[in-house]
């Protein structure tokens, strides 16, 4: 998607504008993650660009995108570009972290352990 939203519309009031703005970006992003997976793809991810028009567009991280809009419509600028284009994403397991559970896995927690030895530490005797 390339588009270049304006922050200023005829008749509606700009904090209005400026929720439909985000609201048609998201609207996109939730279309687009609903697409199903290709084989080995674990999340759809998105390059991002944003700016005053094209020409001044950069790479931005998608989580950061809403907050430039804030500040765009807040500095007065007329209009903002942006380009959200969907990409292959794959999770990356950060060394020291848990890795996350395989499929078919529980969730990791120990309920079996809990419910064989919660009834004798309740303090009831």
């Amino acid at each position: 998607m390339k588009k270049t939203y304006s922050f200023h519309a005829d008749g509606k009031h700009p904090d209005r504008v400026l929720d439909a703005i985000k609201h048609d970006i998201r609207r996109y992003q939730k279309r687009c993650r609903a697409a199903p997976l290709p084989e080995g793809v674990d999340f759809w991810d998105f390059d991002c660009r944003f700016g005053a028009d094209i020409d001044s567009a950069t790479p931005v991280h998608t989580g950061e995108l809403m907050k430039l809009i804030d500040a765009a419509a807040q500095a007065g600028q007329a209009s903002a570009f942006v380009q959200l284009d969907p990409k292959h994403g794959h999770r990356v397991y950060v060394p020291g972290q848990a890795p996350a559970p395989e499929e078919g896995d529980d969730d990791g927690s120990d309920d079996a352990h809990d419910d064989a030895h919660g009834a004798e530490d309740d303090g009831a005797h």
